[in-house]
């Protein structure tokens, strides 16, 4: 079996650079990194990529936790995916869920509590050699909802400056201002009680929504525009819909490390 080389933790924290002078900590694991991703192509060079390395290969990055169960048994030179160790042992663990050799393999951040029982945390998965971390579910329901927001409050503002000018299509001369008024009026009741018919009919169809899931323990949820008060915002209309974690930071367009 290949000996891979562990490095220490101070190393891998970034203690120090290649000219001995302190170096930039990464961001802590547990936080929002979806926007970055790690390739090592030395490593990948040297050593290949399996289910036995593919962990001595995501300890590299700055998506690992050095408090975890994990690094205590590679510390024991013992394989830090070892069941038969993990479960008897409490904290953060890292399992390796899915392997797709040597193309794909995904690895979850676990908090174990008993032998039997685990919370799930994190997922990051290993992509053609290069390590991201999975968007959380609710980050993602989150930025689709804003973006379908954004999109349908655009549309009814372009429906609305439409309807302003239903008075003057068929005339050829500009109505007064009281027939302009009456025609606006006529209109917005119109479609007020239309709207009102259908959006009641649907809510009375629809469940009430349940309560959010909170999020994993330890895990820092990115500020989202709905988050700043209306001194940070000024100009609401020109606020672009909110980033999707899979379209707008998919694995083609996140920084690299």
């Amino acid at each position: 079996m290949t000996t891979i080389p562990i490095p220490s933790a101070a190393m891998a924290a970034g203690n120090l650079n290649l000219d001995g002078a302190a170096a930039a900590m990464p961001p802590p694991p547990g936080t929002d990194m979806t926007g970055i991703c790690f390739r090592d192509q030395l490593w990948l060079n040297t050593y290949p990529l399996d289910r036995n390395l593919v962990f001595d290969y995501f300890a590299l990055s700055p998506f690992y936790d050095w408090t975890c169960n994990n690094e205590q048994l590679r510390s024991r030179s013992i394989h830090p995916l070892d069941s038969s160790f993990l479960s008897k042992m409490t904290g953060n663990e890292y399992v390796l869920s899915e392997a797709m050799e040597p193309h794909l393999f995904v690895i979850r951040k676990v908090k174990r509590e008993s032998p039997e029982k685990t919370m799930p945390m994190l997922t990051y998965y290993v992509l053609d050699g290069s390590i991201y971390q999975a968007p959380q579910l609710c980050n993602v329901f989150a930025a689709r909802i804003g973006r379908s927001i954004y999109h349908m409050s655009k549309a009814f503002n372009i429906a609305a400056s439409k309807l302003e000018k239903i008075g003057y299509v068929d005339s050829g001369s500009k109505p007064t201002n009281s027939d302009t008024s009456a025609v606006k009026e006529a209109v917005n009741i119109k479609e007020l009680k239309r709207v009102d018919h259908i959006l009641s009919s649907i809510q009375r169809k629809l469940p009430p929504a349940p309560a959010p899931p909170p999020f994993p323990e330890g895990y820092a949820p990115p500020t989202s525009v709905a988050e700043k008060g209306p001194e940070d915002l000024p100009n609401s209309e020109a606020q672009l819909p909110p980033l999707d974690p899979i379209i707008d930071q998919g694995p083609a367009k996140r920084m690299k490390f």
